[in-house]
């Protein structure tokens, strides 16, 4: 159905991460870059708002079916903060995965649950108007460990503890992480859906 697609996305390394999953169904992904998309805004406070919004937004500018994702962080002990905030949590300009840290790390210094998520919803539409865009979630269980760990990943993942490995996710092997990851799931859940139609 699908023979290329366009990432709503700048990232090089979502651009192979996601190209890497999709070559495996002869599907080729683009970066929006190749196409001069402006960037979208993101005014919304949920994931799947802001994934829509990115989606519709690449295939508009490209003509072609496009791809988006939002995925970020959430404490249970701040009421998900900091969700669709996570890239730029402690307000700093540029980003900065540190500031975020340490921003988290101090709000949750006093609360006796650790407990955090990250999630990622993945938005496929056919074309800009497309009625029924193909949607996917995946929740990545963890808690949160003051002390950074690790060297692999990026974001808030040397402090995302993961109890069933004993590790951190900037711990893991970049495959393992791939495998088990919000990403992960959601690219899983989005691959049955894609094989279905």
């Amino acid at each position: 159905m699908f023979q290329e697609i366009v990432l709503a996305s700048g990232n090089a390394g979502k651009l192979a991460e996601f190209s890497r999953w999709f070559a495996q169904s002869n599907i080729r992904v683009r970066s929006q870059a190749e196409f001069a998309v402006p960037e979208c805004p993101e005014p919304h406070v949920t994931f799947i708002e802001n994934a829509i919004a990115k989606a519709r937004h690449a295939s508009k500018y490209s003509g072609k079916p496009a791809l988006a994702d939002d995925s970020g962080i959430c404490a249970y002990a701040l009421g998900g903060a900091p969700g669709v905030y996570s890239a730029r949590f402690a307000g700093s300009e540029p980003k900065s995965d540190a500031a975020n840290n340490a921003k988290m790390s101090a709000q949750l210094a006093d609360k006796d649950d650790k407990r955090c998520y990250y999630v990622c919803v993945l938005v496929l539409v056919r074309h800009e108007n497309d009625p029924q865009p193909i949607i996917a979630e995946g929740i990545w269980h963890g808690l949160w460990q003051e002390q950074a760990e690790g060297s692999h990943g990026f974001g808030y993942d040397p402090h995302f503890f993961l109890p069933e490995q004993g590790c951190t996710a900037a711990s893991l092997a970049p495959d393992m992480k791939n495998q088990i990851s919000h990403r992960g799931l959601a690219l899983q859940a989005l691959k049955k859906k894609l094989d279905l139609l």
